[in-house]
């Protein structure tokens, strides 16, 4: 059956073997590519957690994978040691789906930007989740501890090149989107709730959106 109109209807070309993908990337890691590779933090690679304001951690559980946005302060997962990060868990929305992954399966992943810079920082890891009052304590924001840190168990650390970010000039405001072009997550929440039968008032979430939200960010 011909697909012209919508080519990924076409399922004859897909790749799902290791050698269909060498078929197709037939070029080997260079030396540049394995050799940034370590088990650990290197000292190296501690500069680059100790000054992103911003993460991305990945996680996987009975209903499959999870990414979630992480930002704080530069620094705000901290190197315990050079096989440990603590990540605190910060205010947010309460679906925990990170955290009930965890509880199944505590293999994780992130991503650590750091504003301006090309490079990302990839640390593949095993966390669980500690509600030790001292480790609470730690990362206290204002007298507000978290509810809870994650403690990660460093497996694989390495840096990823620039060009996904060189390609999408993320850092260069002149080539940023107009936002006004996005819908508003009132806008969101008030059509798809109202299709759940529990309509929720967009215009006046949206309004009350960002002071709530500088309220309640520890």
């Amino acid at each position: 059956m011909q697909h012209d109109d919508r080519p990924w209807l076409d399922r004859t070309h897909d790749l799902s073997s290791e050698d269909a993908l060498r078929e197709v990337y037939r070029e080997r890691p260079g030396a540049t590519s394995l050799h940034k590779e370590a088990d650990h933090v290197h000292p190296l690679y501690r500069p680059y957690i100790e000054t992103a304001p911003f993460a991305v951690l990945a996680t996987l559980g009975p209903r499959g994978l999870d990414t979630s946005p992480r930002g704080d302060a530069p620094g705000f997962i901290e190197v315990a040691d050079e096989r440990t990060l603590l990540l605190p868990d910060r205010r947010g929305n309460n679906r925990i789906d990170s955290l009930r992954n965890i509880a199944h399966d505590p293999r994780v992943a992130l991503i650590f930007l750091v504003p301006g810079c090309g490079e990302a920082l990839r640390v593949n890891g095993h966390a669980r989740i500690s509600t030790a009052p001292a480790l609470l304590a730690r990362f206290a924001v204002d007298g507000k501890p978290p509810r809870s840190v994650l403690v990660i168990d460093v497996r694989l650390v390495f840096f990823q090149c620039a060009r996904a970010v060189m390609r999408s000039g993320l850092w260069e405001p002149e080539r940023w989107p107009e936002l006004a072009t996005l819908p508003t997550p009132g806008r969101i929440l008030g059509e798809l709730s109202a299709k759940a039968g529990e309509p929720i008032d967009g215009a006046a979430y949206d309004a009350a959106l960002r002071p709530r939200q500088r309220g309640s960010l520890y």
